[in-house]
């Protein structure tokens, strides 16, 4: 009797026992996916956040670098060197090359469904060209091919900065008098703007 005993103990889980054990398996299971599924939309919220703040940071490089290489005014006669309304930018920088003269070039960029991108004309040292390029660019009727500079922009706002005046200008075509121009760049899923000011002419 005691061996029949001992070996209906010896038997194995119960069908109740097995349950259970496989609802905990399926409960850890469940939690565990869970936590990794976190964890993934976590990191792709993560890198997505990442690459939007290196596209920003390469478009406002761009744009300083433009900025300070801005025309001085004076050397263009009554020409308009910049100008900034919501939504785009036109602007003539000097260009610089290894043993040639200094040329002049228009510089476009235009906000266009959520896409920020970048346009520039060829350059010149020809101020009739220069006014050609001018017209055509400022009025989108060029064919330059665009660079994109960032994708999901919901809006982009600017006002110059009248340093004889220490006023903001009023977006369109600005003054000889602007020294500065603040650009501001609301991103898609961001609750505030990026706003950044670039000195016009520093270089």
């Amino acid at each position: 009797m005691a061996s029949l005993r001992n070996s209906s103990r010896r038997r194995g889980f119960t069908l109740v026992e097995l349950l259970v054990a496989i609802s905990v398996l399926a409960i850890v299971a469940v939690l565990g996916w869970r936590g990794l599924d976190s964890i993934v939309r976590a990191r792709v919220a993560l890198t997505a956040d990442l690459e939007q703040t290196r596209g920003m940071q390469l478009a406002f490089a761009q744009m300083q670098s433009d900025c300070a290489h801005i025309v001085i005014a004076s050397n263009l006669g009554r020409r308009s060197v910049i100008d900034a309304e919501d939504g785009r930018i036109t602007l003539i920088r000097t260009v610089f090359a290894d043993d040639q003269p200094s040329r002049v070039q228009v510089v476009a960029y235009r906000l266009a469904n959520g896409v920020l991108s970048r346009r520039e004309s060829i350059a010149t040292r020809d101020l009739k060209e220069l006014d050609t390029m001018w017209l055509a660019i400022n009025g989108d009727r060029d064919s330059n091919p665009a660079v994109v500079l960032q994708t999901g922009v919901e809006s982009m706002t600017m006002r110059g900065w009248s340093g004889p005046d220490k006023t903001w200008a009023i977006p369109g075509p600005l003054a000889a008098t602007t020294t500065g121009l603040e650009v501001s760049l609301q991103l898609d899923g961001r609750a505030h703007s990026m706003i950044k000011l670039f000195f016009l002419g520093a270089v």
